[in-house]
Order: C-alpha cells, then sequence, then structure tokens
C-alpha cells in the first residue's frame, strides 16, 4: 500500500500529458471549476473532500451495490479506535459528549484547544499521531477537562462497571495528558516492542519474546500456503496463559462485525455477477467464523475476481499498526473501475513478465512465471476504517505471498483521490521554497502528475508482487522490519523501471526524461522535506517514512565519490540537487537487489542493518531548518477527506429507484453522524 507522500508535490499545477488515462490539467479545471475540495484546517492537519465523477451514471444495480458497501465501510470506524488503544472509544465518547453539552463560553482558550484535540482524535482514530505514532496531548487544562465531565449527565460518562465519575476522572487523564502514559502506539525504536507500545492488539502483561514463541510454534516452515498466524485476534493472557480473542461474529468486535456482514448481505442481492456474490459471501463467512484458512479462499475469490467493475476492499487487512507485523487493522475502500485511465494499467500488467524478467536482483530471487497480476484505476466512493480520513494513493493486495505467486494480485492506483490533492494544493508557493531551481519547478509542473500516478501504478501494480521468498523462508522472518522493507522494495521497483525506456515504447510516459520529476521529488522529500511529519527533535517512526529515508540516503551515501546527488545552500537555505539521473536510477536498481535478497532470504539482520542505518535518525539541524520554512507556506503536511453521503431514493411503495450522492456534509457533522449511526462497539472491549 502506498501512503501518499508529502503532500505529493500537490499544488503545482501539474499537467497529465501522457497517453492511456487522465485528464490534462486544463481539462480537469472546467470539470472541476465549482467543487469545493477544502473543508477544514486545524493543527498539522487540512480536511478535504473528493468528488466521485461517474457515479450518477453508473446503472441502479451498481449504485445500489455501492451503496450496501458504503454503508460496511462505516460500520468497522469502532473496530480501529479500540484496536489502536483500549481507551480510544472512552475518551472519543466522552469528548463529543462535552461537545454536544457545553454551556460555557466557546471564545475561551480552553474551548478552542478542545475542540482541536476532538478534531485529531477523530483523524488519527484515537490519541495517537495517524503518521508519527506519538501520543498528541491536549492544550486545553486537566482542570477544565474534569469540569466539563463533571457537568455531563451521568449516563453520558462512560464509566466501568462500578466506576464513580471521579474515578473515571482519575483513570481517564494520565492516558491523555501524560507524555510518557502509553507514549507510543507503535514503538520500533528497540526495548521490549510490545510492552512498549500502546496499541490494543496484545493484552496486558504479553511480551515480545512470549508473542514471537507462541506464534513460532504455529508456524510450520514446510506449509507452502500458510495462513496469516494472528491476523485478527487479540493475544492475551488468562490464568498465566496465552490466549486468542479471535475477531469474528460471536467473538471480541461482535457488534460491529454483526453490522459489517448485515449490509454486505445486502449486497449479495445486487452483485454484477456469481463471481462476485461468492467472493462477497466467502467474506461473510470469514466474519463468522473467524477461520483464516476461510479468509484465504475468500482472497484467492477476490483476486481472480477480474469482471466486476464494483469493488471493494473489507476486512482485517495491513499490519502496520503491530511492531511484529502480526496483527491487522480493519479497514475498508469502495470503488468502481476508471475505464479510461485503466488503459495505462492494463498495459503495464500485461508486461508484467517483461519486468520481472528484467528486473536488476538475482535470477534465483525472481519469478519464473508471474500469474495473475491485474492493474486498473478506481474512482473511490467511500473510505472506512484505516483508510479513513487519511487514505493511501495506492492498494495492492492480497498482502500473502504465496497467493501472490501462485494466484496474483490486485493492484489500483486512486485517481480521484490524487486529482483532490493535487487540487487542493495549488499555489502554495512549496517549489519555490524547496527545490533548487526554474529547471525542477518546470519539470515538476509539466510531469509532475503523470509520473506520480505512474510510480504508484509500478510500486502497486509490480513492485509488491514481484520477486519471490526462498523455499521454507517465514513471511514474517524480517519482523518489526518486514514493513518497511516492502514498501522500498515496492517504492524501489517503481522508480528502477519509471525511468526504463520500455515505458516511452509502451506509450505511457512522453519521452524518456519524463521519470526525472519524480527521481527529484523522491529523492527531495526522502533527504529533506518529509520531516515536516515529524515533530522537532524526534526521529522517524512510521514504515512508509522510514521506507522513503531508506531509499534516499542510502542512494545519496553511496552517490558521493560521483557527486550522484548533493546538498546544496543558497541564500542560507539547504536544497537537494540531482546531478545524474542516469547514475540514481543505477543506484536505485542495486539498492533494489540488495533489498530483495533481504526480503528473499528472510535475512532478519540484513534488514534490520539498513534500517538502523539509514532510516531512522533524523539530521536534527537540518529537520529544524525544514520545519522553520515550511512554516512561512500556507499548507499543512497531512491531509485527509470527508466521505460524500449516498442516500437510497423510494417510491411510495419502499422500492428504490435511484442513490444520490451529495458532497456538502461538514468534518465536525459527519464526525458525530457516524459516532451516531454506526457506533455498537461496548465501550471497553476486553
Amino acid at each position: 500500500m502506498k501512503k501518499i507522500a508529502l503532500i505529493t508535490m500537490a499544488g503545482l499545477s501539474m499537467t497529465f500529458t501522457a497517453c492511456g488515462g487522465g485528464q490534462k490539467e486544463s481539462e480537469k479545471t472546467v470539470a472541476n471549476k465549482d467543487f469545493v475540495y477544502e473543508v477544514d484546517a486545524f493543527a498539522d492537519l487540512e480536511i478535504l473532500r473528493y468528488q466521485v465523477p461517474g457515479f450518477e451514471e453508473l446503472p441502479l444495480q451498481q449504485k445500489e451495490l455501492i451503496y450496501y458497501l458504503s454503508m460496511a465501510a462505516i460500520e468497522g470506524r469502532d473496530i480501529l479506535f479500540d484496536q489502536n488503544n483500549r481507551y480510544n472509544l472512552a475518551i472519543r465518547r466522552t469528548l463529543e459528549a462535552i461537545y454536544e453539552n457545553y454551556k460555557g463560553d466557546k471564545a475561551t482558550d480552553d474551548y478552542k484547544e478542545f475542540e482541536v484535540y476532538l478534531k485529531r482524535v477523530w483523524f488519527s482514530n484515537g490519541i495517537h499521531h495517524h503518521y508519527g505514532e506519538e501520543k498528541f496531548l491536549p492544550k486545553f487544562s486537566q482542570a477544565f477537562f474534569a469540569e466539563q465531565v463533571k457537568a455531563l449527565p451521568a449516563n453520558l460518562v462512560p464509566v466501568k462497571d462500578n466506576q464513580s465519575v471521579d474515578q473515571f476522572i482519575a483513570m481517564i487523564t494520565p492516558v491523555m495528558f501524560d507524555a510518557k502514559v502509553m507514549a507510543k502506539k507503535v514503538n520500533q525504536s528497540g526495548g521490549d516492542l510490545i510492552v512498549t507500545s500502546a496499541n490494543n492488539y496484545y493484552g496486558d502483561g504479553v511480551t515480545q519474546k512470549e508473542v514471537q514463541a507462541f506464534y513460532g510454534a504455529m508456524k510450520d516452515t514446510t506449509d507452502l500456503t500458510p495462513i496469516s498466524y494472528g491476523l485478527n485476534s487479540r493475544l492475551v493472557k488468562e490464568n498465566g496463559k496465552l490466549v486468542e480473542k479471535v475477531w469474528k461474529v460471536g467473538g471480541l468486535y461482535s457488534p460491529a462485525i454483526e453490522k459489517i456482514v448485515f449490509w454486505l448481505e445486502k449486497a449479495q442481492g445486487v452483485t454484477e455477477n456469481d463471481q462476485q456474490k461468492a467472493v462477497i459471501t466467502k467474506l461473510i463467512s470469514f466474519y463468522k467464523s473467524g477461520d483464516l484458512k476461510t479468509f484465504d479462499d475468500y482472497a484467492v475469490a477476490w483476486v481472480q475476481d477480474l469482471g466486476s467493475s464494483v469493488d471493494f476492499v473489507n476486512g482485517f487487512t495491513e499490519v502496520y499498526g503491530d511492531p511484529l507485523g502480526i496483527k491487522a487493522s480493519w479497514e475498508s475502500t469502495v470503488n468502481f473501475k476508471n475505464v479510461e485511465a485503466t488503459k495505462r494499467t492494463e498495459i503495464i500488467s500485461s508486461n508484467a513478465q517483461w519486468f520481472e524478467d528484467h528486473s536488476p536482483v538475482d535470477k534465483q530471487f525472481k519469478k519464473e512465471k508471474v500469474k495473475g497480476v491485474s492493474a486498473k484505476v478506481i474512482t473511490v466512493a467511500q473510505l472506512g476504517g484505516d483508510c479513513y480520513p487519511a487514505t493511501p494513493i495506492g492498494i495492492n493486495l492480497p498482502n500473502a505471498d504465496w497467493i501472490r505467486k501462485d494466484h496474483g494480485s490486485k493492484s489500483v492506483t486512486i485517481e480521484n483521490i490524487m486529482e483532490a490533492y493535487d487540487a487542493a494544493g495549488a499555489h502554495t508557493g512549496f517549489g519555490k521554497e524547496f527545490m533548487w531551481s526554474d529547471t525542477e519547478i518546470y519539470m515538476i509542473k509539466e510531469y509532475g502528475f503523470i509520473t506520480d500516478v505512474l510510480h504508484t501504478d509500478l510500486h502497486e501494480c509490480l513492485g509488491h508482487g514481484s520477486g519471490k521468498l526462498l523455499p521454507e523462508v517465514d513471511p514474517n522472518a524480517l519482523g518489526e522490519f518486514s514493513s518497511t522493507i516492502e514498501e522500498a522494495r515496492a517504492d524501489l521497483f517503481g522508480l528502477y523501471f519509471l525511468g526504463d525506456a520500455k515505458l516511452v515504447e509502451l506509450g505511457i510516459i512522453p519521452n524518456a526524461d519524463t521519470y526525472k520529476a519524480e527521481y527529484y521529488k523522491f529523492m527531495m522529500n526522502g533527504l529533506m522535506t518529509q520531516l515536516v511529519r515529524i515533530e522537532a527533535g524526534k526521529d522517524i517512526e512510521e514504515a512508509h517514512m522510514r521506507n522513503r529515508q531508506l531509499i534516499a540516503k542510502w542512494v545519496y551515501e553511496k552517490g558521493k565519490a560521483d557527486n550522484v546527488v548533493e546538498y546544496k545552500v543558497k541564500d542560507g537555505k539547504t536544497y537537494v540537487v540531482v546531478n545524474d539521473y542516469v547514475k540514481l536510477r543505477s543506484l536505485f536498481g542495486e539498492l533494489l537487489a540488495v533489498i530483495q535478497r533481504v526480503k528473499s532470504e528472510g535475512d532478519f539482520n540484513g534488514a534490520k542493518a539498513l534500517v538502523d542505518n539509514y532510516a531512522v535518525k533524523v539530521d536534527q539541524k537540518l529537520h529544524n531548518e525544514v520545519l522553520a520554512r515550511y512554516k512561512t507556506l500556507n499548507m499543512k503536511p497531512y491531509k485527509g477527506f470527508v466521505n460524500p453521503v449516498f442516500e437510497l431514493v423510494q417510491d411510495k411503495d419502499g422500492k428504490i429507484t435511484d442513490v444520490q450522492i451529495t458532497y456538502t456534509e461538514g468534518y465536525a457533522e459527519q464526525m458525530m453522524r457516524y459516532s451516531k449511526q454506526f457506533s455498537t462497539l461496548p465501550t471497553y472491549n476486553d
């Protein structure tokens, strides 16, 4: 999954000039001129909305299918809040009760900071930063908080059984206000990674050593089709013994999962074809049983469904939120195929074997026969769980290596989200502030959008599906470094082939120099500008950020002798300058070979060395400079989205005649509505 890079360089009026899909900037401007993308801004966040072009023209059956899948996409919201931290639902519900019942002066600093904090909790699906992983603290006083909780009707305070309001305040205050309590949602910086992470995937007293031993004992390294052990459960201690509490109907998170199943069953009645219906049926079966073999059956059926226009992701999917890469967060997207733009990705996927054969990695790590690589450009219609409000711009699933090898994978580029980023970021002054010269600014303006979407295409479509593990290598052999290494592998695959003449030959890019826009952007971001996403003095925690710095710093260091990339200072400001794009591509290829070997051999120590040496530590002087310069721009480093609202239209007999879409709902309005209409879990899910 490709998370959005720093504003995707949005706002430089990039022109989409390539063949095979998409609109030119002039065409997009006409189509979108009356659409308001900006919704809200606070802290380091900006809230946008996205359009769903083409929805109104869909047949009624597809509209209805999207509606039901969209409802299922929202029903899992509470699951993610609870997965991120055991107190998140209690905190969110308390804050929302205060927000609705506050009787005081809303012009006070305390109240204004209260609103900002609540909006941040909504955005991050909890009390930890959605990207940086650290806990963000309220800027209103503890006294203000206690006063407002005590002013609430007693039934609105989410106390535990036999707990008084005062006891509740005493319990929740340090969780919110003490920087040392539950400091990081995901700790990957050393020590016991389970004990020091504040997520809710493991129970009290469970240690990293115990987790690794528990799942290590389950695995059979001779099994060529292993299940994803532990993917859909919380591991806890009961009477001193480790026990899995499975997320399923009748198990943990059952009230929310039952609602998801309800809407999926509705969707079964309006599927486009029997294959799509079978996919939904298998997913429902998995939710009811919790059986991970059934999950694999669903994943295989899903990846083989290539004939449906409407598609979706719904379930326990990505493992970034677990420091050991075992447990999966709940997420969902609903989308339909962008037929014209998909022509581009179909060209790429149909040549998958050529790309695999010409990859610069050792032959023993290549797939002899690439199977089932399918790629498309989609129009997303709904975001949910760990894809909301912050969303990826590309997705490649399933994650199981053996399914990719035997059955292939599905890759999507979410172009309407990328267009929303681009449109909303116009005229920010970012290019003049951080790019070395007018040459780079022009290059990004001319080719930035197409190279961005193409890098996403290659990353998702081919990068994640490339290469293979050697026999008997544990898919989780890289442990806490697996996510960073995998994202680096996919990024490098995309970067290397973006500069290949094959793309010009295929008619996907207009000329042989187009790739330079993405190369410059990637190096500038990886070496410097992505640092705006972390607080001064902090190191890098998030896997995608680590991946980008790992790549950029490795090639910078390896290319020093030839001055391939350098830092230059002009007027007291630091810039990244690429001097040799051809050698830069060669270095990307060299690192891809290294990363693929580490992945294929399950070389834990090799992965650790790469991450420790290149991905984590930050030049604090440069970091402070970047933060200061960024403050002069009218920008927020992180962006997320509100969803459109879908409503069924029915005649006097209750027959559905249409599904209408509107874009007017505000951020707080949407979040409060979701909390009222789609919140079924208990406050405490032990």
